[in-house]
């Protein structure tokens, strides 16, 4: 049998060939694609200098040779092995232990600085120790980088044609997975069209476009998936970050990915008067947003739930945007929330985000890996609005938003600040990130100034799933705490602070004294009961001097008639001596 043929794999179906899909081991553009490159075909990778060609690329093959088992090989057009080798040490991949094991081929094909070329010249050498390193090595990944410079070597465009058409049907017929690399011009329109190997996104069964712009002098990177042949993708823009890993690209959490349980436990906001308000604190899992102007205490509260966290035994991660770690922990003791000890016990982890630079997915991207470095189940960013001043409003808000999904999908609790320039908003509709919508609860923070005085008022615009108060209270702050005074009217306004502490003493007297004249009065009516009970008794005993008086009469005339009938009787009887009796006569 041919050697040609001893080599070539059996040939799969093209329903099977369409179907298959390689991933890339960058989890976002994984879930643009729909599961990842297409197998057995080629994909084109364009873009400008330093836009992560090459770094796509090579993460492609050590992701197939470490978790995929796939041996991959790199034919290197424009740079040596050694610096491709060096350049991506940081990344983390250990590319030279894949050498050695045989799981990754470097081919150094860029032409030389002395090159002098004599005659025609094409791909079929290149291709012939190619496909020679390949049943050697049992590669079923090849990346092609900057296929542009041997391509330029040609002499008119109908040669550079057929080379780039030989070597995809190549690549076609051996059914290796394969990237091309080239180069791009107008990288701000990030598109293939209208370059000099157009013709290529033609011929190509996928086609990723990647691209850089600057926007108010903060670089942000994207990509985007132009073409995918037999295969549904997202069409859309993704930003994306090289990282300490890689590239790192942003994208939506794919239908069936694995979430979170939702929990209906309950956190303790760490002040006890806001539980209440909560119907029992936060959801395990929620997110939760504090808007405020500057110095309503938006950083305290975040601080006194960190604190709660740290007390229940959960790790904690605090990233702060306006202040040093140091001066926040400082701060923070003078109104009784102590964090040092947690920090030396290693629950809690402070972060000055002063030290990231970069584009508001440098920021997500470094939260998610210290999050997942600390092992956190709590997250606190103060302010997230922070992000806003890095990118344009749009890049912001995209992050914002995918920050809430990531940490819903790790079951993370999340309080994040959002700053409000103007103090004399009440509620924070305009809040630049409009992170509001997605926030499962809503707490503001505002100013009530009255009679000269400012305080403090806490509202709850929303919590989801959840009972809570509609009433503003005034947020009172001390060496003691954190706590919340209750609701104040007078006449239909709230008040607060000194206005309040009058109102109330004045009242309280009011009282005081309303109670000294019942007190007198019930004295009063005692005294005259009391009189009148005297004059009651008086007026019995009178009574009954008078009955006796009375019956004394009584008897004394009765005594007197008896007395005067026995003398009528006893005069008869004397005179009845000298009258004589009837027969004696």
């Amino acid at each position: 049998m041919p050697a040609s043929r001893r080599n070539r794999k059996p040939a799969r179906s093209s329903r099977a060939i369409a179907s298959a899909k390689a991933t890339t081991g960058i989890h976002g553009l994984d879930i643009i694609t729909g599961g990842g490159l297409p197998r057995g075909r080629t994909t084109l990778v364009g873009g400008g200098p330093g836009f992560g060609k090459t770094v796509l690329a090579l993460q492609f093959l050590a992701h197939g040779a470490r978790v995929c088992g796939e041996p991959g090989i790199f034919v290197a057009f424009e740079e040596t092995s050694k610096r491709i080798l060096a350049n991506a040490e940081g990344f983390g991949w250990n590319l030279p232990e894949l050498e050695r094991r045989g799981k990754l081929t470097y081919i150094d094909a860029h032409p030389t600085s002395d090159l002098v070329q004599s005659g025609d010249f094409d791909l079929r050498g290149l291709l012939a120790a190619l496909g020679a390193r390949i049943a050697e090595t049992g590669a079923t990944r090849v990346v092609f980088d900057a296929l542009d410079i041997p391509l330029s070597l040609l002499p008119d465009p109908a040669a550079r044609r057929r080379e780039a058409y030989r070597l995809h049907e190549w690549m076609l017929a051996r059914e290796l997975t394969g990237i091309l690399t080239m180069k791009t011009e107008g990288y701000e329109a990030g598109s293939l069209g209208q370059q000099p190997y157009s013709f290529m996104e033609f011929m190509v069964d996928c086609a990723v476009v990647l691209n850089q712009i600057i926007v108010n002098g903060v670089s942000q990177r994207s990509v985007r998936v132009r073409k995918y042949r037999g295969s549904a993708f997202n069409e859309d823009e993704a930003p994306f970050l090289i990282g300490r890993g890689g590239i790192d690209v942003a994208a939506a959490h794919a239908p069936d990915a694995p979430r979170a349980p939702v929990s209906s436990e309950r956190v303790s906001s760490g002040v006890k008067r806001l539980d209440t308000m909560l119907d029992g604190g936060y959801y395990r899992g929620a997110s939760v947003l504090i808007t405020g102007s500057p110095g309503t205490a938006k950083t305290t509260l975040s601080g006194a739930f960190a604190q709660s966290a740290c007390l229940r035994g959960e790790r904690t991660l605090f990233v702060s945007f306006d202040s040093d770690c140091v001066e926040v922990v400082r701060d923070l003791t003078s109104v009784g929330i102590r964090l040092a000890r947690f920090e030396r016990n290693g629950r809690l982890r402070m972060v000055s985000a002063r030290t990231i630079t970069g584009s508001a997915e440098s920021y997500l991207m470094r939260v998610k890996t210290l999050a997942q470095e600390h092992e956190a189940r709590c997250l606190v960013i103060d302010p997230v609005s922070a992000w806003s001043r890095s990118a344009n409003d749009r890049t912001a808000q995209y992050v914002a938003d995918r920050l809430i999904d990531w940490t819903k999908a790790r079951g993370l609790t999340l309080v994040c600040t959002s700053l409000i320039d103007d103090p004399s908003i009440r509620t924070s509709v305009g809040e630049e990130l409009h992170i509001s919508t997605l926030a499962d609860t809503w707490i503001h923070l505002s100013y009530l100034v009255q009679a000269g005085e400012r305080n403090r008022a806490l509202s709850i615009i929303k919590s989801r799933g959840t009972a809570h108060s509609n009433q503003e209270r005034e947020l009172i702050l001390s060496a003691a705490g954190v706590t919340l005074a209750d609701t104040y009217n007078a006449g239909g306004e709230v008040l607060m602070g000194t206005l309040r502490w009058e109102k109330e003493r004045a009242e309280r007297a009011a009282r005081e004294a309303a109670q000294a004249g019942e007190t007198l009065k019930r004295v009063r009516l005692d005294a005259e009961e009391a009189e009148l009970e005297v004059r009651l008794k008086s007026l019995q005993v009178e009574r009954v001097a008078k009955r006796v008086e009375k019956a004394l009469l009584v008897r004394a005339t009765r005594g007197r008639e008896a007395e005067r009938t026995r003398g009528r009787s006893g005069m008869r009887k004397l005179r009845g001596a000298d009258v004589v009796k009837p027969g004696r006569e």
